[in-house]
């Protein structure tokens, strides 16, 4: 790897000793020699074992629920349902003030995803604890269900989330989060070329080494202390102390280690029940996903839908941008109303564009809850974003990276969420990216600068 400092060197400082200075990592010592702990290296005395009955149907209304079976299996210690948990509906982003609450912790009267945790069973044994779940008898009437975004939108779908009570998410500006920057239709009036694509993705799994859990033990006094393999740590703490209605001061979160997470362990989804667990039978609890827990139940990257339409001249100006973006969000919000939010603000891209027009929806639907994955609501809108620029390139006969240089934003440019660009170095990578790829472009784009426009 190669370090050009002759960039910027009038605003970098190179004397810090920790920016811009290698350091190893801390950690590296403890996976390299098999010394790090993980979450699931606590063993404690008198451990019980928690496994879920989970909805075998994508949505259903619940009639009945029958653990009396399995009340009666060998090694079965406690069994939990919706009217045993404090505060059982909720949402993670209600930290933030991103409501309203839509999720349930154990499904109360209705499932709205295949794979939705009905009933908690423990036991002195994970065998035990799976084959008690087996007995548990639950009573559906399935209902209809829709899976995708744009049926989901249309007038008579089946309502997914009566939380909601609609198939969208309500922003402040609507049914979708809006940006408006200049006359997109008279862009579009003036341009040389329109060009009109859709680009779609399915949900993405991510398939961490480790699956998701924790291990709970009682420390006397109503407090407990949850070893937990979580990304967000006081995330996790704050919003289990909502659902058990507890003092977050009760409550002990230790974690720091990791095995693969990606974004996919952030949802607050093991901790609380798991807590409830050990605090109704005064022992401690281990609550892990089997590796099919994993695929099927934890937090995909969301499907995505993105329409883009571009007005462009034959110098290579990119004059209208139009973007409706679908982001869905499964059966509950999780992280996606902010990941549609982070789309809007973004679907332009990194280039100047002076009429621009974003709507993105995130729309719920009866598949699996999305949420974060390694730059969710962003990297496949750039995906979507990058393809359209080598379309529109071969569309008027330009170099694709060329046709970038043309539309790159620099600093003092204005983004279309009228927010003024700062820092771009745009220019600059792309003209080093060309030199390590060997793909040559004009002198005169080499030449140019993020700092002074024309240059």
């Amino acid at each position: 790897m190669q370090l050009r400092k002759s960039y910027f060197a009038d605003v970098r400082k190179d004397d810090l000793h920790e920016i811009g200075q290698p350091r190893p990592r801390s950690d590296s010592p403890g996976h390299v020699t098999g010394k790090t702990a993980f979450f699931a290296d606590r063993n404690f005395p008198g451990m019980l074992h928690l496994k879920m009955v989970r909805s075998p149907h994508h949505h259903a209304r619940i009639r009945s629920i029958d653990t009396s079976e399995a009340e009666k299996h060998p090694g079965v210690v406690k069994i939990l349902t919706a009217k045993d948990v404090p505060h059982n509906v909720y949402t993670i982003l209600i930290l933030i003030q991103i409501g309203p609450e839509d999720e349930t912790v154990l499904a109360d009267g209705k499932v709205r995803w295949k794979g939705e945790a009905v009933v908690a069973v423990l036991a002195e044994t994970e065998r035990a604890a799976q084959e008690a779940a087996a007995k548990v008898k639950v009573d559906y009437e399935v209902l209809p269900a829709v899976f995708d975004m744009e049926e989901a939108l249309k007038p008579g779908a089946p309502l997914v989330n009566e939380y909601h009570g609609q198939n969208y998410y309500l922003y402040d500006s609507g049914e979708c989060r809006k940006v408006r920057f200049g006359d997109v239709e008279a862009g579009f009036a003036g341009a040389d070329h329109v060009l009109e694509q859709s680009y779609q993705s399915s949900p993405i799994e991510h398939a961490p080494t480790e699956t998701t859990g924790c291990v709970v033990a009682p420390e006397g006094n109503d407090r407990f202390t949850c070893y937990t393999n979580t990304q967000a740590m006081f995330f996790t703490l704050d919003n289990t102390s909502i659902i058990l209605q507890m003092p977050g001061s009760k409550l002990h979160f230790v974690g720091g280690t990791v095995g693969g997470g990606f974004g996919g362990k952030v949802d607050v989804i093991v901790e609380p029940i798991a807590i409830l667990g050990a605090k109704l039978t005064g022992r401690p609890v281990c609550f892990i996903y089997s590796r099919e827990e994993e695929m099927q139940i934890s937090s995909p990257r969301a499907a995505e839908k993105v329409v883009i339409k571009d007005g462009v001249m034959s110098d290579g100006r990119i004059v209208a941008r139009k973007v409706t973006g679908y982001t869905d969000a499964g059966a509950y919000s999780r992280h996606s109303p902010y990941g549609a939010q982070k789309g809007a603000g973004h679907y332009p891209g990194p280039y100047t564009i002076p009429n621009v027009w974003i709507d993105t929806y995130c729309v719920y639907t009866n598949r699996t809850p999305s949420s974060a994955m390694r730059g969710f609501g962003v990297t496949i809108g750039d995906f979507a974003l990058e393809v359209q620029m080598d379309k529109l390139a071969r569309l008027i006969g330009m170099d694709p990276l060329e046709f970038r240089f043309i539309n790159a934003y620099r600093d003092g440019d204005m983004k279309a969420h009228r927010q003024p660009t700062e820092g771009a170095a745009l220019i600059e990578c792309m003209q080093e990216a060309s030199r390590a790829a060997n793909w040559p472009v004009a002198e005169k784009f080499m030449a140019m600068s993020s700092y002074v426009k024309g240059a």
